[in-house]
């Protein structure tokens, strides 16, 4: 057995569609035909929009598409304790500050400024509150402001210093994470957020090579970010293309697109899906 170790992992708020399949697929073919190991991770936490209907459906899925993998599957729900113990070590770097604003508050901000950075994802947070004082932060979270720790990527660069990341297909990538601005990394109820837990999840399953949807090629240089402040390893990434509808929409799930479970009960075999997924 190699030393390669690949994960395919789904958020359980929907049926897995034709794009999930070539994902878990493209994962799953790239661990076997190197002889590594293929992980399933659930990540779930997100209690309003996770459902644990979808997390067995999801399983089965995988399982009637033919898909196997090793070891247990990780639920990030169990795992609180790790993302916790993340963001002490980054509060203890003072690269982390709570921001109470709101999405509404957050428009009104750029509204004002008359135009604001963007990123890959639309504009940037403006950093309203990267600079309020400790005793107004204090004063705020003691009378139950509802509140977000962020990323003080500035701060954070400053610390780290330049860093790479490398991609199969693109090669050597320079790290620019404030593309993505000051991002939230945990809430008041929630002590981790999609940047923080797949960066830990990945470091602590041991992922040697990220295969993932191209559309996230630029979140990789945040993760690069965390993993240099956290003192993770890298792994290697590897960003596949998205399958897309006849209009050239890419497949998801608010899209309402074409799920395995559609075509399972239209009768198509899984061979029949695996090919529609590109994967004959």
């Amino acid at each position: 057995m190699s030393d390669l170790v690949t994960r395919f992992a789904p958020s359980p708020t929907g049926h897995l569609h034709l794009g999930h399949a070539h994902s878990a697929l493209f994962g799953w073919t790239t661990a076997r035909s190197a002889a590594g190991r293929f992980l399933l991770r659930i990540e779930d936490i997100d209690p309003n929009r996770c459902r644990p209907d979808y997390e067995r459906d999801l399983i089965e899925d995988l399982s009637w598409l033919g898909l196997d993998w090793d070891g247990p599957v990780r639920r990030q729900s169990d795992h609180f304790d790790d993302f916790r113990a993340a963001l002490a070590r980054l509060e203890s770097l003072g690269v982390l500050y709570p921001c109470f604003c709101t999405r509404k508050d957050i428009a009104a901000e750029i509204a004002r400024a008359g135009a604001a950075p963007h990123g890959p994802d639309g504009p940037l947070y403006p950093g309203t509150c990267r600079h309020r004082s400790p005793e107004e932060q204090a004063e705020r979270i003691a009378r139950g402001d509802p509140w977000a720790l962020r990323l003080d990527v500035a701060a954070a660069c400053r610390q780290t210093g330049p860093l790479r990341w490398h991609d199969r297909a693109q090669g050597w990538q320079e790290a620019t994470p404030e593309l993505l601005g000051d991002v939230v990394l945990a809430r008041k109820d929630t002590p981790t957020s999609y940047h923080l837990s797949v960066t830990v999840d990945d470091h602590l399953q041991g992922v040697t090579l990220v295969t993932r949807g191209e559309d996230l090629f630029f979140a990789t240089h945040l993760h690069r970010l965390l993993q240099a402040l956290l003192g993770y390893d890298p792994p290697d990434y590897h960003h596949h293309g998205l399958l897309r509808n006849a209009a050239g929409e890419r497949l998801a799930k608010r899209d309402r697109a074409q799920t395995l479970r559609s075509l399972r009960d239209e009768g198509r075999s899984p061979a029949e899906v695996r090919a529609l997924a590109g994967f004959a």
